[in-house]
């Protein structure tokens, strides 16, 4: 984030402070703002950087459109100003001004990198899947209200589940009668997506809960492969060399292994949740979940398991192994500490699953 020693070579004036950032465009160029900030404003902008700018000039332009800005101007603020003042005809290459936004934003301390926070692992600990579901609106605002470190957790549960996404309708996606007979819990959760498919082992299933400064200024197609690079780091690890498909499924050359889903709270917490496949069921699957059987009706195939492509097969290892895997990617990458959920915290996931997730009025509130 910020940085307020001055830059090497670069002299601060008298009465202002500096303040240094870094932003690595993914599959682009680095952008470094160096700023000297003087009664909350931008008193002077230097943009430095490995990438690419045509013409030289532009490089004042960017510079200048930043001087004497608010130090809590937001990112859209400074992408507009940016892109206003550069000059007709100015290329960049491997950055833009949105990527300018982000390195200025950083510097000043609104936005944030993986290394600027203490993360935290939980689980993988065993819980019913309404208090599943609860944890992550618990815990998502703890963090956004600086009540917990940053965390990743591994989800564990026991019983036939189904997790529909926050605005799904329950009819159109559950076959209540085959529900009841296999013995699957319906719940909805706070994030949006798609229904998650969930007997005990057949999956794989983790939850961030981050401060929305850690995706400051990006879009949300481009939050979720930044959220889940680690994640194509444990798989390759496990022999599964995986890839994005936007907006938000994880997939290889053999087909979607996985998606995710994401919410943003009011507080500034941001949950993050993902889901693949291990060993499906997808016989079973088509029959509780209405949704499978017409996701497949235009594929031109003929059973669900083409489309359901689990990581049992792929990575030729158990889930614990694929679990643990993770887990270590996680902690060895952003120096995370592994942690306990308390007591208290407890207790209040139980109590909204009972007033909250348990509810008809929560789980049909999209008919």
């Amino acid at each position: 984030m910020s940085n307020d020693s001055s830059f090497p070579g670069s002299p601060t004036p008298a009465g202002s402070v500096h303040h240094h950032g870094e932003f690595k465009v993914p599959g682009g160029k680095l952008v470094v703002a160096d700023l000297d900030v003087e009664n909350d404003r931008i008193a002077s902008a230097a943009i430095n950087g490995d990438f690419f700018l045509e013409p030289d000039e532009a490089l004042d332009d960017i510079n200048t459109a930043l001087t004497g800005f608010s130090a809590t101007a937001s990112h859209q603020e400074l992408t507009r100003a940016i892109e206003a003042q550069v000059r007709p005809g100015a290329v960049m290459f491997g950055f833009d001004a949105a990527a300018v936004a982000t390195a200025v934003r950083r510097a000043l301390g609104l936005a944030s990198t993986w290394d600027d926070h203490a993360w935290e692992v939980l689980g993988p600990t065993p819980y019913p899947i309404e208090v599943n579901v609860a944890l992550d609106e618990v815990l998502t605002r703890q963090v956004g209200a600086g009540l917990r470190a940053p965390t990743m957790r591994l989800w564990e549960w026991n019983e036939p589940s189904v997790v529909i996404g926050s605005f799904q309708s329950y009819s159109n996606e559950v076959d209540e009668q085959a529900a009841q007979k296999y013995g699957f819990h319906v719940v909805r959760r706070i994030s949006g997506g798609g229904a998650m498919f969930m007997e005990a082992g057949n999956c794989v299933t983790y939850s961030l809960y981050l401060p929305q400064s850690l995706v400051d200024g990006m879009s949300f197609a481009d939050s979720y492969p930044f959220l889940d690079s680690w994640v194509m780091q444990s798989l390759a690890e496990v022999g599964v060399e995986a890839h994005y498909v936007p907006l938000n499924d994880i997939a290889t050359d053999a087909g979607k292994i996985g998606g995710a889903a994401q919410k943003r709270l009011a507080g500034g917490g941001m949950l993050h949740h993902v889901t693949m496949s291990y060993d499906i069921d997808a016989d079973k699957m088509t029959q509780v979940l209405r949704i499978g059987r017409e996701k497949i009706s235009d594929k031109g195939i003929t059973s669900a398991k083409k489309r359901v492509d689990p990581l049992k097969r792929q990575a030729g290892r158990s889930r614990e192994e694929i679990l643990s895997t993770l887990k270590s990617v996680f902690m060895d990458r952003y120096g995370a500490k592994e942690a306990v959920i308390d007591d208290a915290t407890l207790a209040e996931a139980e109590e909204l699953a009972r007033t909250k997730f348990l509810t008809d009025e929560w789980t049909r509130r999209v008919p």
